[in-house]
């Protein structure tokens, strides 16, 4: 088995994915609390873009445990497929608003004490990011 140290981005990149499954599972819109509307509206990853999110932060812990399961390293372990899914796990936080009915007519479904699970997985998409930068600046493994 291919025995390798775990570095910093790839640490990096298993904290920002659980963020973002963490997220995921969170309301990311909601409207009507209280006396403002009925019925409550609430929108979750699952019936938005924010699937983009959870699959790609579910890609990003396979990939990393892809080297680990093999003899010899894997080519597709580069900082570039590490970007490609901060990048779509970026895109699916970032076109919920605009890919969802209603969320821009009141964007006060957007605040962070009722969206929550939108801005964790936010803040987990840009961890991700981070690390997929930390990968590429890494040397090649042999």
């Amino acid at each position: 088995m291919h025995r390798r140290p775990l570095g910093n981005g790839r640490r990096l990149a298993i904290l920002g994915s659980v963020v973002v499954i963490v997220g995921c599972l969170l309301p990311w819109y909601v409207w009507g609390l209280g006396s403002e509307a009925l019925p409550t509206v609430e929108v979750r990853a699952f019936n938005s873009t924010g699937i983009i999110s959870f699959l790609a932060a579910l890609a990003t812990l396979a990939l990393i445990t892809l080297p680990y399961a093999s003899e010899r390293p894997v080519s597709i372990d580069r900082g570039l497929f590490f970007g490609i899914l901060a990048v779509a796990a970026l895109a699916g936080v970032v076109l919920m608003p605009f890919t969802t009915e209603g969320v821009l007519g009141s964007p006060e479904g957007l605040l962070p004490d009722r969206a929550y699970g939108w801005w964790i997985a936010a803040v987990g998409a840009i961890i991700m990011s981070r690390a997929a930068f930390e990968i590429a600046q890494e040397p090649p493994h042999r």
